[in-house]
C-alpha cells in the first residue's frame, strides 16, 4: 500500500525526527538518495562521470537537498552547474559544498551548452500557487531540450496537498520524494507532472501517524481482497448482483454492465429492464426480468443507472432500487434521476460513481472546478450524500464519509476514456459488492482491475469497453499470480 500525507503532517514528522538526529543528518539522507536517483537516470543514457547536470535551486531545504546531491555528483566526476532562483536565500552550507566539490554557479541560462539531466529543486512541497514568472521563464528556457527532468520531492509549482496545478509548473520525467508520498504525486492534474515516482527512505515512517490522508492499493492489497470461492460455495453463496440498466435507445449499456458484473466475482447476475433480449443474446447465463427491479428476485447488491435514459420507467427503476435493503451502486443516468434525500436516508451501503461532469452537477459547480480539485470534490460528495463515492477520471478517487483515507487508483489509463467503459466498471464493482466486499474495498478493487484490464489489452492501442470487459479475467490472474 502506498501512503501519502499532507505537508503539515510531513513537516511535523520531520521536526520530530530532526530533534533526534545530528544537525543536518536528515538533509544528507535526502541528498544521498537524490544523488543515487540522478546517477541511475544518467547511466541510462551514458554514465555519471563526464555527464552534464544542471541544478535549478530555490531557497530553503529543497534547494539544500539539491545542492548537496549536486556536490555528490560532482565528486563522482559529473560537471554540475547551478542556477539560483533566490541567491539571497540559498542554503549557504549546501552551496559551499557544491563549490568545494567543483560545481559552478551560473548567472543566467544564456549560452548554456546541452545538458544530460535537469534537476528541479526550486520549491518542492513548500510552494503554493504555481511558479513565479521569473522561475517559470527559467524552467521554459532550460527544459526545452531532450534532457530528462528530475523533480526533488515534488515538481515545483504543483500543490502538494490537493493535486491542483494553479499556474506554471515543472513537468518532470521522474520525481524523487522523501520519507513518504504526498497527495499531489498521486492525484491529477499534478500527478501528470511528476513522471515516474521514487520514494527515498529517510527514516520518517516511525514519526508519521497511522492514518494517512491518501492511500493507493498495490497488487498484494488487491489480491488479499479478491473474493475467491471455497469448497462449499455455490452461485448463491458467492452472491447475486442485480443490474437495472439499458433502454430501447441504449441496449448496449445493459450488455456492458452485465459483462462487468459477470466478471466481478459474484455467483450470478439478475438483469431487470427492457434490454433483456440483448443481454440474453450475449450472455445466456444471465437471469432476466422485464422489471421493475423489486420483482426480479433476491439479490445481494444492485447496480442501477447505465443507459437508463430519462423516461418514467427509468425513474421508477432508480427509486425502486434505492428502496432495497442491500448495497446499491448508482451510475450514469441513475445519478441524475436519484433523489438525494433517499440516498442519504438509506441504511444499506450506497456507492456513487460519477465522472467529473456528473460530479459537478451533483455539487452545483462547473466541471472545471471538479477537474482542478478532484480530492476536495470527492470528499465533499461523500459527505453530502453519506455515501461511498468513486470519482472517475484520469486518477480515480474513492472516498467515504468520515475520517478514512481517500483511495487513489494507480492503474488508470487514458484508453479508458471510451464509450461504455464506465458501464463495465459499474457492473464489476456491483458484483464485488454482492460478493461481500465493503463499499470502499469494492470500489477500489473494481477501479484497480478495470484499469489493469485496459492496460493489459491496449498495449498502446485503442480499446473498446467490451475489450476491457473481456480482459478482466486476465487482470484477475495477474493480480493473483
Amino acid at each position: 500500500m502506498r501512503h501519502a500525507y499532507s505537508v503539515e503532517t510531513v513537516r511535523t514528522a520531520e521536526q520530530a525526527l530532526m530533534a533526534r538526529l545530528p544537525e543536518g543528518a536528515l538533509m544528507q539522507r535526502a541528498a544521498a538518495g537524490l544523488a543515487v536517483a540522478c546517477g541511475d537516470l544518467l547511466r541510462r543514457h551514458g554514465r555519471v562521470y563526464g555527464s552534464r547536470v544542471l541544478l535549478l535551486v530555490g531557497s530553503g531545504d529543497n534547494g539544500g537537498d539539491t545542492l548537496y546531491a549536486g556536490a555528490r555528483l560532482a565528486r563522482r566526476g559529473a560537471g554540475v552547474r547551478a542556477l539560483l532562483t533566490s541567491p539571497d536565500k540559498v542554503h549557504r552550507a549546501a552551496l559551499a559544498a557544491l563549490l568545494a566539490a567543483g560545481g559552478q554557479v551560473l548567472d543566467s541560462p544564456e549560452g548554456l551548452p546541452p545538458v544530460d539531466l535537469v534537476v528541479d529543486g526550486i520549491t518542492g512541497i513548500g510552494g503554493r500557487g504555481g511558479l513565479r514568472p521569473e522561475a517559470a521563464e527559467l524552467v521554459r528556457a532550460v527544459t526545452g531540450g531532450h534532457a530528462p527532468v528530475l523533480a526533488v520531492d515534488l515538481p515545483s509549482g504543483v500543490e502538494a496537498d490537493t493535486g491542483q496545478v494553479l499556474g506554471a509548473a515543472v513537468r518532470a520525467d521522474a520525481t524523487v520524494t522523501f520519507g513518504t508520498y504526498k497527495p499531489g504525486l498521486l492525484i491529477d492534474p499534478a500527478a501528470e507532472h511528476a513522471g515516474a515516482l521514487r520514494l527515498v527512505d529517510i527514516g520518517l515512517a516511525a514519526e508519521l501517524p497511522a492514518r494517512p490522508d491518501l492511500e493507493a492499493l498495490q497488487y498484494a492489497d488487491v489480491a488479499a481482497l479478491l473474493p475467491v470461492p471455497d469448497a462449499e460455495s455455490d452461485k448463491y453463496r458467492r452472491g447475486v448482483v442485480g443490474v437495472a440498466a439499458g433502454s430501447e435507445r441504449y441496449p448496449g449499456a445493459a450488455v456492458l454492465a452485465v459483462a462487468g458484473a459477470l466478471r466481478g466475482g459474484a455467483g450470478a447476475v439478475r438483469y431487470a429492464g427492457p434490454g433483456a433480449d440483448a443481454v440474453i443474446a450475449r450472455f445466456p447465463e444471465t437471469l432476466v426480468h422485464p422489471g421493475p427491479p423489486s420483482k426480479a428476485g433476491r439479490v445481494q447488491a444492485w447496480v442501477v443507472g447505465p443507459g437508463l435514459g430519462d423516461g418514467a420507467q427509468a425513474a421508477t427503476a432508480v427509486s425502486d432500487v434505492l428502496a432495497a435493503d442491500v448495497p446499491v451502486l448508482v451510475d450514469a443516468d441513475g445519478l441524475r434521476l436519484m433523489d438525494a434525500g433517499a440516498v442519504r436516508e438509506r441504511t444499506a451501503a450506497t456507492v456513487l460513481t460519477p465522472h467529473a461532469g456528473e460530479a459537478a452537477a451533483l455539487l452545483g459547480v462547473e466541471r472545471e472546478e471538479v477537474e482542478a480539485g478532484r480530492l476536495a470534490a470527492v470528499r465533499e460528495l461523500a459527505a453530502r450524500f453519506r455515501a461511498t463515492v468513486l470519482l472517475k477520471g484520469s486518477t480515480t478517487l474513492v472516498a467515504e464519509p468520515g475520517d478514512t483515507p481517500v483511495r487513489v487508483n494507480p492503474t488508470g489509463t487514458s484508453w479508458l476514456a471510451t464509450a461504455g467503459s464506465g458501464d463495465v466498471l459499474s457492473g464489476l464493482t456491483g458484483s464485488l459488492l454482492a460478493a461481500g466486499l465493503a463499499p470502499r474495498d469494492a470500489a477500489s478493487v473494481g477501479a484497480y482491475l478495470h484499469g489493469l484490464a485496459a492496460r493489459r489489452t491496449s498495449d498502446g492501442a485503442p480499446v473498446t469497453a467490451q475489450d476491457v470487459a473481456d480482459a478482466l479475467p486476465a487482470a484477475w490472474r495477474d493480480v493473483r499470480a
